[in-house]
């Protein structure tokens, strides 16, 4: 038969192993713990095994992992008075798991709130072209805004990344016409100068031609120069030798019996063993 003891004894077992239960806890390698003592931050647990105080302590988990918040689009006005569209990400990562969780309420809303006032005012002082081309300034300006203001509940912003800067749908028509016009303009300044570059060529080509003809013609000039020089100057002189001769021997009526080895004959194209000459007197 149950008693009454028997049944206290019953329920305070079971209210200790409830007690156990909630007294033993398993913190994640990638979480802190926050031990909260009737109501009152008491101490940070690692990972791994903790042991609370039953019906006293409370456990917070914190989440030290890189984590990312969207920042959605916006419309903003930039110093030439062009509205623009922009959105980012924030990549941020918890580095004190009191503060993050004591400090801000909710650190979600107040980072990209922030993110969305600085946006606007940092692209408020930049023209559209500039706005365009120094997104990677806009992203250094806004990360080391937010780093700083957010130091102060434990969180450290890693990187700022802006997704998108949408103009107009009249001033993206108007800017991809005018570099549908660079590229035109550039293409035909390379069209124009490959023309120019062949023609030089050409040219160049044709006066090296004219150059090595008029080489090679004076070569050939003087090889008839060198040649006119070397085999006629001799004949030259021999048969102005043979004309004086005829003129100084025309009274006697003499004969001259010229052998077909001479050199006279070859001089007066004589053929024959032996050549006859005669020379007739005045």
């Amino acid at each position: 038969m149950v008693t009454f003891t028997t049944v206290i004894l019953g329920i305070l077992l079971l209210i200790g192993l409830y007690a156990l239960v909630r007294s033993v806890r398993i913190i994640r390698q990638y979480e802190k713990g926050l031990i909260v003592r009737l109501g009152k931050y008491h101490a940070t647990a690692n990972p791994g095994l903790t042991l609370l105080m039953p019906f006293i302590d409370d456990l917070i988990r914190v989440d030290m992992r890189e984590q990312v918040i969207n920042v959605l689009p916006q419309s903003v006005i930039t110093q030439d008075n062009v509205v623009v569209t922009v959105d980012a990400v924030i990549y941020y990562k918890i580095v004190d798991p009191v503060k993050a969780e004591f400090e801000i309420e909710n650190f979600s809303l107040a980072a990209t709130t922030l993110a969305q006032t600085n946006l606007r005012n940092i692209i408020g002082d930049k023209q559209l072209d500039e706005t365009l081309t120094a997104r990677d300034s806009i992203n250094a300006s806004l990360r080391t805004i937010l780093d700083e203001a957010t130091n102060a509940w434990g969180v450290k912003v890693t990187k700022v990344e802006l997704q998108k800067i949408d103009p107009p749908a009249g001033i993206i028509e108007a800017m991809s016409k005018q570099m549908k016009a660079e590229r035109e303009k550039r293409a035909n300044v390379l069209e124009a100068q490959g023309l120019r570059e062949a023609e030089i060529l050409r040219a160049e080509g044709e006066a090296k031609a004219i150059t090595l003809r008029a080489d090679a013609e004076a070569s050939a000039v003087q090889m008839v120069a060198d040649a006119a020089e070397k085999y006629f100057t001799d004949r030259a002189m021999k048969l102005k030798q043979l004309e004086v001769s005829q003129v100084v021997l025309a009274s006697s009526g003499t004969k001259f019996v010229l052998p077909t080895s001479g050199e006279l004959v070859n001089v007066l194209n004589l053929d024959g063993e032996q050549s006859v000459v005669p020379v007739k007197k005045k």
